[in-house]
């Protein structure tokens, strides 16, 4: 497996990371927390992830697929982030070939991602369901760990 291979799958299991760290202990009513009217629900933010996913796999098969999906129940769009990455990730993993620069899903899906993740951590903070910030430069983070089975934090602070 070539380094841009090696390294966008671990930027991939570092999305599935801190997505997890995110989503998780939410609990279904945070799904509509906000101003759905002028804002986007963590909801639909995370069918957005969802759907970036799904994009930057649609980009490494050669393919212009762009999908604006309705947001599922919290659990299930939970699920499905996990089942996006993983498909991903398995391409990333094959011997197919990429028909886009490794470069490009860094600079579009994968950091429009990072992003999201941040506005569903801000989105907890304010809906009074915190997450621990993390050192997370010791994070075990490991290819091809992109589940909801993440490792525990190795280092929380408040």
């Amino acid at each position: 497996m070539n380094e841009s291979r090696v390294l966008l799958r671990h930027v991939v299991a570092t999305v599935a990371y801190r997505g997890g760290k995110a989503i998780r202990n939410a609990g279904p009513g945070f799904a509509n927390y906000g101003a759905p009217e002028t804002s986007r629900t963590p909801a639909k933010i995370l069918a957005h992830i969802g759907d970036l996913m799904d994009w930057a796999l649609a980009m490494c098969e050669g393919r212009r697929d762009w999908h604006d999906s309705t947001p599922l129940a919290w659990e299930k769009e939970c699920e499905r982030f996990f089942g996006s990455l993983k498909k991903f990730d398995d391409y990333l993993a094959s011997e197919k070939p990429l028909q886009v620069a490794a470069e490009q899903l860094i600079q579009a899906p994968i950091a429009d991602a990072l992003t999201h993740i941040g506005q569903i951590a801000m989105l907890r903070r304010m809906a009074g369901v915190p997450m621990k910030s993390e050192y997370y430069v010791i994070a075990e983070i490991t290819a091809g760990r992109v589940g909801a089975d993440q490792a525990t934090p190795s280092k929380e602070f408040d």
